[in-house]
């Protein structure tokens, strides 16, 4: 992590003066040293926990929301096969990073080291819908995965935050009432009242999850692949399956499109794990079958058959 972030900051150009440019303006005058200044901000973030100094002008949320900011992409960084190298590359990790957070605040931080913006984005491919296909019900993203959650080769339980728009109105008064008094009980060291109180919230379907020092409230989800098929773990290559899918899930924060609900109750889904399509590495790895008597995408198809 901090060698490739040194290297980035190495090779290339150092970021422009204050006499160089316009000081509300991007301070990076080159895309090589646009992504240089990032990699060096997140180099010296992992060091010093500190954000760079003029962010502020460019952004709406506080110094403190900016280093959570810093703090996911430094992990997204982390967890990237290769580390992005160009202005596109670079932004995409942003806005794939922060697709939580307000429009505002990641288009600011883009402007700040002068990366393309979302709407360029889109005309870029990426391997991830950027408009719903036709079919889909939802869209939702997920908590990172506990690779544990992953049951089998074409299933992963997910958790979704409560924060989300689309759950934050559909959460059980009860729930939300068993959240609260978790949280009083914890406050007052009566764990075993906090832990009888949180067995209701899992009963419920839901789970209070601590990620970064931060307690969660988020509703649980079970996803079955869409479109192919893996062994069962008690049949060969069933885990090894199963091992593959985790090891791409893991700690991962997931785009799924869902499609509809199988007679288990599951989401039938597409999954999508930073630009990578899930289904399609399972059946190039051999470790699935194109599920083609309920799909017929010929894509599948096609990878199937490879």
């Amino acid at each position: 992590m901090g060698n490739a972030l040194r290297f980035l900051y190495g090779k290339c150009c150092k970021p422009a003066t204050s006499e160089d440019s316009d000081s509300r303006g991007p301070p990076y005058t080159s895309t090589a040293s646009a992504v240089s200044a990032l990699a060096h901000d997140l180099f010296n973030f992992e060091i010093t926990s500190l954000v760079p100094e003029g962010l502020s002008e460019h952004v709406v949320s506080s110094r403190k929301a900016q280093a959570k900011w810093y703090g996911k992409l430094l992990q997204a960084w982390r967890e990237s096969k290769t580390p992005p190298k160009t202005p596109e590359e670079v932004a995409r990790l942003v806005v794939q990073t922060l697709s939580r957070h307000q429009k505002a605040d990641v288009e600011g931080l883009l402007d700040f080291y002068g990366f393309p913006h979302p709407s360029i984005l889109v005309e870029i491919s990426t391997g991830v819908p950027t408009r719903l296909p036709e079919g889909v019900e939802f869209e939702m993203h997920t908590l990172p995965v506990d690779g544990n959650m992953v049951p089998d080769g074409d299933g992963i339980n997910v958790f979704v935050s409560t924060a989300d728009p689309r759950e934050s109105s559909s959460v059980p008064r009860d729930v939300l009432v068993a959240a609260v008094r978790r949280s009083k009980a914890r406050a007052k060291k009566n764990y075993a009242r906090a832990d009888e109180l949180h067995q209701k919230i899992i009963e419920s379907g839901y789970q209070v999850i601590n990620l970064q020092n931060e307690e969660i409230l988020a509703r649980k989800y079970r996803i079955r692949l869409r479109g192919i098929d893996a062994p069962e773990n008690s049949m060969p290559y069933g885990k090894e399956a199963k091992q593959e899918l985790i090891k791409l899930v893991h700690g991962k924060r997931l785009r799924v499109l869902v499609y509809g609900e199988d007679r288990y109750g599951r989401c039938v889904a597409d999954v999508y794990c930073n630009g990578i399509f899930v289904q399609e590495v399972m059946l190039k790895k051999g470790l699935a079958w194109h599920y083609a008597a309920y799909d017929q995408r010929i894509e599948l198809a096609t990878v199937s058959k490879q």
